[in-house]
């Protein structure tokens, strides 16, 4: 580990993500065969994708059916399996649809290692956390697929744990590693709290509208204002979490990062 943040750390490199290997199309359908109107079209994969990431998020992982899927993309049964294979398959194609922003969120942390000040440091590290989720959930996809992680982190299915081992644990040890880097003499323990509060809060904010009916009426779920709130309090969050003594009685575990 370097005290210079101008120099590569560990937290800078970006972890190897192992996803569940999905079917890779040979050739594409023709106009007869399995399209059901005789127009075979470019878009089925993606049709597909949403219609899976729409159910999932709403029903969950257990409750919708492959036949299910297939109604709501408007395509054949067959083409399921065609292009994705079995259920569990399909549904870890759809993380790997979105690593693009697991992708982003690692780059723009590892951009933060040059900054001089630990505060800003903090700061662009959040940032890096919880924009590139803001952007993706403002669009109409995104928002189907924020509301199915926050639903597989809360439920934590079989299913859903090889998701997040394959897909996210590498990037929140990345932060955490992060959190602990910039904080010299704070355990890589507390930065894992840190984190997971942090978790808590974004997840929340990007799949809860509950705040309609608490500010009467004044405030719209995931308002773009609302964003750098939540990195502000994120911030102060953190900061109040790595700076605070132990717990009342209990010591600070493992007090050397790493």
């Amino acid at each position: 580990m370097s005290n210079k943040f101008g120099q590569m750390s560990n937290y800078t490199r970006m972890p190897t993500v192992t996803a569940t290997p999905t079917r890779q199309i040979q050739a594409r359908i023709g106009a007869a065969g399995l399209a059901k109107d005789g127009n075979a079209r470019v878009d089925r994969r993606q049709d597909i994708l949403l219609a899976a990431e729409r159910l999932f998020s709403q029903k969950g992982y257990h409750a919708v059916s492959l036949r299910q899927i297939a109604l709501e993309a408007e395509v054949p049964l067959a083409l399921l399996a065609y292009y994705y294979g079995p259920k569990q398959a399909l549904f870890h194609a759809i993380f790997e649809h979105w690593q693009d922003t697991i992708t982003h969120r690692l780059q723009r942390l590892q951009a933060a290692d040059r900054k001089a000040q630990a505060d800003q440091t903090l700061l662009a590290i959040v940032k890096a956390f919880v924009e590139p989720v803001l952007d993706m959930r403002a669009s109409e996809e995104g928002e189907y697929y924020a509301l199915l992680v926050a639903r597989e982190l809360a439920f934590r299915t079989p299913e859903a744990q090889s998701v997040l081992e394959d897909y996210f644990d590498p990037m929140a040890h990345a932060f955490i590693d992060a959190l602990a880097e910039i904080h010299p003499g704070t355990s890589r323990s507390r930065a894992a709290w840190a984190y997971q509060f942090a978790l808590g809060a974004l997840t929340h904010h990007i799949s809860d509208n509950r705040v309609e009916r608490l500010s009467r009426g004044a405030n719209l779920a995931n308002a773009p204002e609302a964003g750098g709130w939540l990195v502000q309090f994120i911030c102060a969050g953190i900061a109040a979490v790595m700076h605070s003594g132990a717990s009342a009685g209990q010591a600070d575990p493992d007090n050397s990062p790493h």
